[in-house]
């Protein structure tokens, strides 16, 4: 029999999130899917008392994780959910509302995220849309994005008012060691764009970055945590990707061959 809805969230050692996770959605969801990838905590016990479901798939990527719950869950619609996210209730009534109405194919969830305990309402981190609720069939993620997923839609979309709240980056040093991946899986995208580092971008990428965070995204109104944020985000978007295109061609000897960007 096929479910009308059901929450699927993405693990890997995340004990310290799963249950209250599930809680938010065991209660107004058809079923929880809690689709692991080789934790080595108590993410799975725990996932399973909470009462959710548990598959374990080895990871690949995360565009081909999300893509294969899509292909293999029975349901009409599939609600994408992160360990450290939670569902309040008014999404969850305006998500129940929106699947009965069925009319678009995907919709976007706004998401009111906490860094480091302190919530961000500016600097790009508020609304911060996600496609998170999606129609089987009517949805496919991109294979060659296997970080920050984009999802091709193939009907119409709509957007929903409710957010997730996103407990996102519980310390400093969690924050530091995300953003240092994010850092190496953005060189290795202009590696494979063909671009060369110039001189100028590691001064104009950085200073880039910063006006688009503090500036044209209003991170100023979040005060001096808006600025360190848009100060480290410049140094791990705009400097960093390319400071590691560069070691990367010179231990490869094809470094001074400048490119476009």
């Amino acid at each position: 029999m096929t479910a009308e809805l059901v929450a699927v969230i993405l693990t890997r050692d995340e004990a310290r999130h799963i249950e209250a996770c599930i809680a938010s959605l065991v209660d107004w969801v058809d079923a929880v899917v809690v689709w692991d990838s080789g934790s080595q905590d108590e993410t799975c016990a725990l996932a399973r008392r909470a009462g959710a479901l548990v598959v374990q798939r080895p990871f690949d990527n995360y565009a081909a994780q999300r893509q294969a719950a899509l292909d293999t869950i029975a349901a009409r619609w599939i609600l994408f959910v992160d360990a450290d996210e939670r569902a309040t209730p008014e999404l969850a009534r305006e998500v129940r509302a929106q699947v009965r109405a069925g009319r678009a194919d995907g919709y976007w969830i706004p998401r009111r995220n906490f860094i480091v305990g302190r919530e961000m309402r500016a600097g790009g981190f508020y609304p911060d849309y996600q496609l998170r609720l999606l129609k089987r069939g009517a949805a496919r993620y991109v294979a060659e994005r296997e970080v920050h997923e984009v999802v091709e839609l193939l009907g119409t979309e709509g957007y929903l008012r409710s957010p997730l709240i996103h407990h996102n980056y519980q310390d400093w040093g969690q924050f530091h060691r995300k953003q240092r991946f994010y850092a190496r899986y953005e060189a290795r995208i202009l590696a494979a764009r063909g671009i060369r580092p110039r001189p100028h971008n590691f001064i104009l990428q950085p200073l880039r970055e910063f006006r688009r965070r503090f500036l044209s995204l209003g991170g100023w109104r979040d005060g001096r945590h808006g600025l360190r944020l848009a100060l480290l985000l410049a140094w791990y978007y705009g400097f960093l990707p390319y400071w590691i295109l560069l070691r990367g061609l010179e231990q490869t000897g094809q470094g001074g061959r400048p490119g476009s960007t």
